[in-house]
């Protein structure tokens, strides 16, 4: 077994491997970007190396300098997590070269199944099924169209050497389709360095279930079952779950020996995953036609490892390392149910635009032991860290584990009620929303899931303005009475000697202006009016920071995190926020913004569709920029004329940088 590895990554997969590796006694060296100075994976390893600039192509992606650093630590392999490197076969070439074990499967693997078209040509000769398409060599726009047009719309374009759901787009229509092949092509040079497309019929009803497979150097293989990973936005998962919900055993078997048979077409060596896109009939029955497979460690592979009670990880290592497999396919078994949830920096109310920020509140669930734990917690960041805009929005990754799917969708959602993040916007609640639908509910799980279910999942509000005012107003009084002179004269809480006080408040919600009044009765109660909803106040507070609150007939245990004047109000059923408005603030240091357009996050800008003179409507594509390794589409807010572009293409700009300006 290895002495030492270096971990050519970052965040919470960083985290992840020096955590297996500090079990089996393995020493292990970070190496960290300058925005990653202080995160949580370098405190993770023994030792770390600074690798240069924020940006992951003056860092992360300089494997030259990853070898340096592996060799001058004395370092004898070398885990790539996944993303950056974990699928270049250079620089896996590179490892053996330098004589580091790289920890993953060889070269020719990953090359042989990094292009999805040669890949599929390979599956096409072991047997495995395909869905009709088109996975060849010539890339002429105009033959790319016509291939279209024989398979029939709608089709998916996917970037050969793609993943992550980047560089992917459905095309329903022919006449859209030339314009989403070139945004398809930007974004696979951009993220791969390769603009060539593959095209495929898009499957009507489709699930998404993968297959975690492993081979050895002695030759053996087993697939450690399936998971489902259908519920997506944006082409990228979102919620994961093992075993895959109405799988029954033939299938199961089916599957896996068809993702062995891929794996054994090209010598397969360590933890890999083979996605199959399943097309749900209407008699019930399900087919299912191979997709990709990713020669890495996946994202999801927790849940794998709660139903098996296996650490994947060590499995990696010890596989590198020359041992056999530590079981045979009939010595592994399923054991329950398990749902992880991927914790995102980003806003799904406006198209999932990533977010970044300082989170300056990050409470998590109380987790328990690995594996088959009942609430597990894969993060790389730490409350007062930073969210950049150099990589993945993901923050953390929440997984459960129950003896029925019910009971781990009944853990997820408690778990993610105490999941408290104040600083930049998130998924979780929009999470919570997803577990409660009639959809996932009841397992009427596919890709389109968050599409159907779109009335109930964007634009909610689960707490509503009367208890996020009343939770406002109780933490006010909360402090004011922490902070309160012994002298009833000079207190600020309203108290007097006789008769009835009044105050007013004034707040915003969800845009509008809103407001309350609390009236201090002559016995010391409360009374609050809020709206057209007004009753007694009772407001009390826990040893554990939380608040009480009794209020329109309800009592609520509430946490109330104050930053700057928003109140964020997290309670069992939701979360919420609400802004205190000074009345003595000047009232014109907010304004509209016109006819401006500004970036809405640091990114770069990729193109212009307009130039100055051009008119435009309202909801017009104006521009698209790269951010956190996604294109964001800009759009007019307004009708109007182009009066200047104030930028090129390839700038990088930040956030609230205004981009063109707009003549009404």
């Amino acid at each position: 077994m290895f002495k030492k590895i270096l971990i050519a990554n970052r965040g919470e997969i960083a985290c992840r491997v020096a955590a297996t590796a500090r079990r089996m006694a393995i020493r292990t060296v970070a190496v960290y970007s300058d925005a990653d100075a202080h995160a949580s994976h370098v405190r993770a390893c023994d030792e770390s190396v600074h690798l240069g600039g924020s940006a992951p192509k003056e860092s992360y992606l300089r494997w030259e300098k990853i070898l340096e650093a592996a060799k001058s630590k004395g370092a004898e392999a070398v885990h790539p997590g996944y993303g950056f490197l974990s699928e270049n076969e250079e620089f896996a070439q590179a490892c053996a070269n330098a004589g580091l074990v790289f920890i993953g499967p060889p070269p020719s693997a990953i090359k042989a199944m990094g292009l999805k078209a040669e890949s599929k040509q390979l599956m096409e000769k072991a047997d495995v099924p395909l869905v009709p398409g088109y996975h060849g060599s010539d890339q002429n726009p105009e033959l790319l169209q016509s291939e279209a047009d024989r398979i029939g719309y709608p089709v998916l374009i996917k970037a050969s050497a793609g993943g992550g759901g980047k560089g992917m787009r459905i095309v329903e229509k022919k006449g859209d389709f030339a314009a989403a092949l070139a945004s398809c092509q930007r974004e696979a040079i951009n993220s791969f360095g390769d603009d060539a497309v593959l095209i495929e019929k898009y499957v009507q009803r489709p699930r998404h279930i993968e297959i975690q497979v492993f081979g050895d150097t002695h030759g053996n293989y087993v697939y450690l079952f399936e998971r489902d990973c259908s519920v997506q936005r944006r082409h990228q998962k979102v919620l994961e779950e093992a075993p895959a919900p109405g799988m029954t055993e033939a299938m199961r078997k089916q599957m896996g020996e068809a993702a062995v048979a891929a794996a054994r077409a090209v010598n397969y060596v360590g933890a890999g995953t083979v996605e199959f896109i399943v097309e749900q009939r209407d008699d019930g029955s399900m087919n299912f036609f191979f997709m990709e497979m990713n020669t890495r460690l996946q994202v999801e592979h927790p849940v794998t490892e709660a139903i098996t009670g296996l650490d994947l990880v060590e499995w990696q290592l010890r596989v590198a390392s020359g041992e056999p497999l530590p079981l045979k396919q009939e010595q592994l078994q399923i054991h329950g149910h398990a749902i992880e949830a991927r914790i995102c920096a980003e806003n799904p109310d406006n198209n999932f635009l990533p977010a970044t920020g300082t989170l300056h509140v990050y409470r998590k669930p109380q987790a328990t032991a690995f594996q088959r734990s009942r609430v597990r917690i894969d993060d790389g960041v730490r409350e007062g860290g930073v969210i950049s805009p150099f990589y993945d929005s993901m923050i953390a990754k929440l997984i459960v584990h129950g003896a029925t799917r019910e009971e781990a969708l009944a853990r997820l959602d408690q778990a993610l009620a105490q999941t408290h993040i104040v600083g930049v916007a998130t998924n979780v609640q929009f999470l919570r929303g997803i577990l409660r639908t009639d959809s996932f509910a009841h397992a009427k799980l596919d890709t389109a899931l968050i599409e159907r279910e779109r009335a109930v999942l964007f634009d909610q509000e689960p707490l509503g303005l009367p208890l996020a005012a009343a939770a406002s107003i109780a933490n006010t009084l909360l402090a004011e009475r922490a902070t309160a002179s012994a002298d009833p004269f000079s207190r600020r809480d309203g108290w007097q000697s006789h008769g009835i006080a009044t105050r007013p408040f004034e707040f915003e919600f969800r845009g509008e202006t809103k407001n309350a009044e609390l009236r201090y009765l002559h016995d010391g109660a409360l009374a609050l009016s809020v709206g057209e909803v007004s009753g007694p106040l009772e407001i009390g507070s826990f040893p554990t920071g939380q608040l009480e609150l009794m209020f329109n007939g309800h009592r609520h245990t509430l946490n109330v995190y104050e930053d700057q004047a928003t109140a964020h109000v997290f309670a069992a059923d939701g979360a919420t926020k609400i802004t205190a408005i000074d009345r003595l603030a000047h009232a014109g240091d907010t304004h509209a913004e016109g006819g401006r357009l500004t970036a809405p996050m640091p990114g770069k800008v990729v193109s212009f569709a307009v130039k100055a003179g051009d008119k435009v409507s309202r909801g017009q594509a104006l521009a698209v920029m790269e951010a956190m390794k996604m294109e964001h589409t800009i759009a007019a807010p307004a009708d109007g004329t182009v009066e200047e572009l104030l930028f090129a293409p390839g700038d990088q700009v930040t956030e609230g940088a205004e981009l063109l300006r707009i003549a009404a």
